[in-house]
């Protein structure tokens, strides 16, 4: 394995160029000055080897991932990104091959994302892959979104489609014989690069009155959605956007959509609007080239409730992700 400080200068130092306050990641820290008049919106998280990620997936793939789940709880508060702090565990026998992929895969979303290295840490772990990003946004003034603030009556929707990240990393364990390959590498690709929505996100400020990442399952993240708002939250099944490949496996598995709506690695944005402001979003989706669906309502009340077609209320499958849960 090469030097801390060999992998430092010659893989991540050059990651830091556009931030001249970075020092080159030659001192202990960095600076970090907002625009005036925005504050800082901060977040933070990691994926692990064998938890987020497979032992042999591309880095680069590992890479972009790592930043994209970290962009996506940005996009989710409505905050632009703009740089970020990285820690690195390798195992011990990592080559300079493996970690110079990796930085490619850092430096394409980098530039694709407006964003810049500040500084971390680099070390050597006897356990799996471990890496860990704190990214720093902005948004005008106190204008984050939070997941407070729905209100009885505000419909509910969703970015995207949901479960493809899930089944993606079914497909890659085992795939299934029903699907086409440009299918199956549809979802794998969603298991492994999510689609951050930061065109979006921003454009929410206004127009939204909760906001959250959904990465843990919809129903799950959802109820945390509607536990900050005081309100109970109805999702309609049949309203849950799915993709074809999943329509697809659904043919087949008739519970495969309440079983989707518990699964995680989706990535979307699940917020609320007043019925009035339906026309602005649409016009905020279009411009953004992102999908949106209206898939239920909040109400006075508690919790989640999972509606299906007929009109009866489903028993919500297991489902959400928690990494402590036995």
């Amino acid at each position: 394995m090469p030097g801390e400080f060999d992998i430092i200068a010659r893989h991540f130092a050059p990651l830091a160029e556009g931030a001249p306050l970075a020092f080159g990641l030659k001192d202990d820290a960095a600076l970090f000055v907002p625009a005036k008049g925005r504050a800082l919106v901060l977040t933070a998280d990691a994926i692990v080897e064998g938890v987020h990620f497979l032992p042999d997936d591309p880095p680069d793939m590992i890479a972009r991932k790592l930043l994209r789940v970290n962009l996506s709880d940005l996009a989710a508060k409505g905050a632009t990104p703009r740089a970020y702090l990285m820690t690195c565990a390798f195992p011990r026998d990592v080559n300079d091959r493996w970690i110079a992929a990796f930085a490619r895969g850092l430096k394409a979303d980098q530039k694709r994302f407006g964003l810049s290295l500040l500084g971390g840490d680099t070390v050597a772990t006897p356990g799996p892959a471990t890496f860990g990003v704190t990214m720093f946004g902005d948004v005008p003034g106190k204008g984050m979104l939070r997941r407070s603030g729905a209100r009885p009556g505000d419909i509910l929707c969703v970015t995207g489609t949901i479960g493809d990240g899930h089944l993606g990393l079914t497909e890659i364990l085992s795939p299934h014989p029903g699907l086409a390959p440009a299918q199956r590498s549809f979802l794998s690709a969603r298991y492994r690069l999510p689609q951050p929505r930061t065109r979006l996100g921003p454009a929410l400020r206004g127009i939204a009155t909760a906001a959250l990442d959904v990465s843990d399952g919809l129903v799950q993240d959802v109820g945390h959605l509607a536990e900050q708002s005081g309100l109970r939250a109805v999702i309609d099944l049949q309203a849950v956007p799915l993709s074809p490949a999943a329509r697809v496996l659904a043919r087949t598995d008739p519970n495969l959509p309440n079983r989707l709506a518990g699964a995680g690695d989706d990535y979307e944005i699940a917020f609320t609007i007043p019925l009035k402001r339906l026309a602005a979003l649409k016009n905020a989706a279009r411009a953004a080239r992102t999908p949106v669906t209206i898939i239920g309502h909040v109400e006075k009340g508690q919790g989640v409730a999972v509606r299906l077609p007929d009109g009866a209320f489903a028993e919500p499958a297991a489902g959400g992700y928690d990494h402590f849960a036995r």
